[in-house]
């Protein structure tokens, strides 16, 4: 009887070094793929910080150019309407006739 109980004895510690180890490797891979996701989330975030300051670049160029378009458009009413005055008068009052049947409705 102690012949078995040896070998379930060195079967049992044979089972817990296999746990134990199957422990550690299962730590080490959650280690390893948590610095995998942390550095791929890092370089999305580098990525996407790119893509924003980009955009952000195109857009502060295009508002620009409104603006510059908007003023000059603003002179050349501007312009216009001190050329003609009795003209911008009467088209002003057209369009606010126009508008004003059309909300009526």
């Amino acid at each position: 009887m102690s012949d078995e109980q040896a070998t379930e004895s060195a079967s049992g510690e044979a089972s817990a070094a296999k746990l134990n180890d199957g422990k550690q490797h299962a730590a080490q891979a959650v280690h390893d793929l948590r610095a995998a996701a942390e550095a791929k989330a890092a370089e999305l975030r580098a990525t996407a910080e790119g893509k924003v300051n980009e955009i952000r670049g195109r857009a502060e160029h295009v508002i620009s150019d409104a603006r510059t378009r908007a003023q000059g458009l603003r002179g050349e009413s501007e312009h216009w309407i001190r050329e003609n005055p009795t003209r911008a008068v009467l088209t002003a009052m057209g369009v606010g006739f126009i508008f004003g049947l059309i909300i009526r409705k």
